[in-house]
């Protein structure tokens, strides 16, 4: 597991038009983020803070749950952690998804579940505004949100609380069928 430590930087790579983060020890990780997308403050160079580290671990806390590999939930960590700091505000597109009954307002660093026509997949909450919530997409395959626009991994929305709805985890509980646990 990555483990965050002082030594850690953003910076913007011009060359490859991207926010990345030092990790230190030749490692460096390049944000998911697209370049319109990110706050003035994303193009300096900038520590990796005491702020980042706390979110750092309540995010790997609860990807944990996730069926993804090590890999695959440390890079939806560190884009989770990177949208909190420099993803610019977005407006809820809240009408992709289907309103839910007993709707949740969830805490940064929750798992949720996002329902569309097209299917229902899992998301991070990563910061909870009030009334609506900025989730990053935390499933492997792409969600269709419509017929032709689908949600890659790692990509960021904003929605309203009322189409949050508790992450249900699968597990094969020894019969060989497969039961949700909330």
């Amino acid at each position: 597991m990555l483990k965050p430590n002082n030594a850690w930087k953003w910076y913007f790579d011009k060359e490859a038009q991207a926010l990345m983060l030092d990790l230190g020890e030749d490692m460096v990780f390049q944000v998911a983020i697209e370049c319109k997308q990110l706050i003035p403050d994303a193009f300096a160079e900038t520590p990796f803070s005491v702020d980042d580290a706390s979110l750092f671990q309540a995010y790997f806390d609860a990807v944990d749950a996730l069926s993804l590999s090590g890999p695959r939930k440390a890079e939806l960590v560190l884009n989770a952690v990177a949208a909190n700091r420099f993803h610019k505000p977005l407006l809820p597109k809240s009408w992709f998804f289907q309103e839910q009954e007993g709707y949740s307002a969830a805490e940064a660093g929750s798992l949720v579940t996002l329902k569309t026509e097209h299917g229902s997949e899992s998301f991070l909450v990563i910061e909870n505004a009030g009334i609506a919530s900025l989730c990053m997409h935390a499933g492997e395959s792409p969600l269709a949100l419509t017929d032709t626009k689908k949600m890659r991994f790692c990509e960021a929305i904003k929605v309203m609380n009322d189409r949050l709805s508790i992450y249900q985890q699968q597990y094969d509980n020894g019969s060989g069928h497969y039961a949700l646990v909330g």
